[in-house]
């Protein structure tokens, strides 16, 4: 899943962006309100991690934006502000949690965890192709029963091609959603991590799950046809 942190302090959300990654979350961290305004538009976030208080744009403004646009989307307050008035306004407005700083990242994580599972129904909460299945709440991966440990750039990844199960996915495709950067020719970072892929979810099953596709890309599918 994909998660836009809206944070000025750089420590901050290193810290939030570090942990959060730990446990296979895709994060995405802006430091200016218009740009995290501009990204939570136009991106299919999972959930937004919001402070009230940012550069150029407040995080109110933010809320307000967002949540009249993405009506479903979780937004996760996280602010200096501790006043009682403070959240009523943005549960008022939208929020669906308010979280004061100082606080503790297992207290951050399993509210975040509690907001996906509320917000997502279980058959979108759970991918399976075949005998593979990947939970993108619990954050854990199976095949034919067997866990399957992923680092976060690979649980994205997987998650990415199993969201589009039984279509061609190109490169460029896959490194502008997991990684969200523009697509280097020179690049064979995409490559790697299928390799990767390959070796923790092909390797030693029945059937293979993850095909290269001629001059396109690549496919998730349990079809064999025209592959290498």
């Amino acid at each position: 899943m994909r998660i836009l942190i809206a944070e000025d302090d750089a420590a901050l959300a290193s810290f939030v962006r570090k942990g959060l990654e730990a446990e296979h979350y895709a994060v995405d961290v802006s430091a200016d309100g218009e740009q995290a305004r501009a990204m939570a538009e136009e991106f299919d976030y999972d959930l937004v991690v919001l402070d009230l208080t940012l550069p150029r744009l407040d995080g109110v403004s933010i809320l307000r934006y967002v949540r009249t646009r993405k009506p479903s989307i979780p937004i996760l307050i996280l602010t200096g502000r501790s006043r009682v008035e403070d959240r009523v306004q943005c549960l008022d407005l939208g929020a669906d949690d308010y979280l004061v700083k100082p606080f503790s990242f297992s207290e951050l994580s399993a509210r975040i965890r509690a907001l996906l599972r509320r917000c997502h129904l279980p058959v979108e909460s759970v991918l399976a192709v075949d005998d593979l299945k990947l939970d993108r709440v619990e954050r854990r991966v199976e095949r034919a029963g067997r866990r399957i440990e992923l680092t976060s750039k690979e649980f994205a990844l997987l998650e990415y091609l199993m969201r589009n199960a039984g279509r061609r996915i190109t490169r460029a495709m896959i490194i502008e959603h997991v990684w969200n950067l523009s697509f280097d020719t020179y690049t064979n970072v995409v490559d790697v991590y299928i390799n990767y892929l390959r070796r923790k979810v092909d390797s030693g099953a029945n059937k293979r799950l993850i095909h290269t596709i001629r001059g396109v890309g690549y496919e998730l599918s349990t079809r064999s046809e025209a592959r290498e």
